[in-house]
């Protein structure tokens, strides 16, 4: 028996997803090469996986079976690169998880920090909300994730790195109103946030002691530039995270923020991943530099405003 860990990642994909175009694509692959890779596997395993139909791939009973086993042999694959890791600190692959309220901002510069300590590092980047990275995370298809903490998952360990405060943001004509000095003082005003599933939407409604039921919430916007725009062009105001300040400024020039009267609400970043995964090595050197990358940032927010 011969077959490969990145086959079983292939049938997993095409399980997963029912067609072999769509799996192909989520696995970067052409269909072609997927079709043959499924087919090695297949006659490996002894017997057909998949019932090709024209539109529809079935699993056949072989194939539930090796589906069952599929994702506890991956993720132990992946226990398994993590201990060598350990050894020898960032090397070969990591596949790293983070939330669109961070990845785009922090992203850049942790790159090209960890470019600079190893050009031959390769760095697969996945965004998603929480609980996506989360499952990710379970089945081993990621190594870490940054995300705001407490995670609430059982059954992983979760490092703080650093504290990312939340600015009121408004347009010009919104700002020049009495001076908000805190986020409870926001019940009259329009609250503009993310769509359901960002946990900075639900953070922000608890600091508010807002309800999404409530007349004035306004949820819909599937990003921080997006939200930005419709801030900066007067249709409420938001919360917005330090480590975005600078960015959307300069995208939105319109946009007016200030601080909070002490203690600022603020959200706790941290890199979380499997408990079992071994701590030091890799781990220590990528938590640190996203600390570095992270507190420079929203320091440098802090000197200028």
């Amino acid at each position: 028996m011969n077959f490969t860990l990145k086959q079983l990642e292939y049938f997993r994909a095409l399980a997963t997803l029912g067609n072999f175009g769509r799996a192909a694509a989520a696995c970067h692959i052409s269909q072609p090469a997927l079709s043959v890779q499924i087919r090695s596997l297949e006659a490996a395993l002894g017997g057909p996986l998949i019932e090709r139909q024209s539109r529809l791939s079935v699993l056949t009973p072989l194939g539930r079976e090796v589906l069952g086993r599929v994702d506890d042999i991956l993720r132990q694959a992946k226990l398994l690169e993590a201990t060598a890791r350990a050894q020898v600190g960032l090397a070969g692959t990591l596949n790293l998880g983070l939330i669109p309220t961070v990845a785009p901002y922090l992203l850049p510069g942790v790159l090209a920090a960890l470019r600079s300590r190893d050009i031959s590092l390769r760095v697969e980047v996945r965004e998603a909300q929480t609980e996506v990275l989360l499952a990710d995370l379970r089945k081993g298809a990621l190594d870490a994730a940054v995300m705001a903490l407490p995670s609430g998952e059982a059954g992983m360990a979760e490092t703080p790195l650093f504290e990312d405060r939340f600015l009121l943001a408004g347009s010009a004509e919104r700002m020049a109103g009495p001076m908000v000095t805190r986020p409870t003082e926001l019940t009259r005003t329009p609250l503009m946030l993310l769509e359901d599933g960002h946990c900075l939407t639900d953070q922000a409604l608890e600091v508010c002691q807002r309800d999404r039921t409530q007349a004035g919430i306004h949820t819909g916007a599937s990003s921080l530039a997006t939200l930005s725009r419709l801030v900066e062009a007067g249709f409420g105001m938001t919360l917005m995270p330090e480590i975005a300040a600078r960015t959307e400024l300069d995208a939105a020039p319109g946009l007016r923020l200030h601080r909070f009267a002490t203690p600022e609400p603020a959200r706790q970043i941290g890199l979380v991943r499997r408990a079992e995964t071994p701590g030091g090595g890799w781990v220590t050197q990528l938590a640190e530099t996203l600390k570095e990358v992270g507190e420079g940032m929203t320091e440098r927010t802090r000197r200028l405003l």
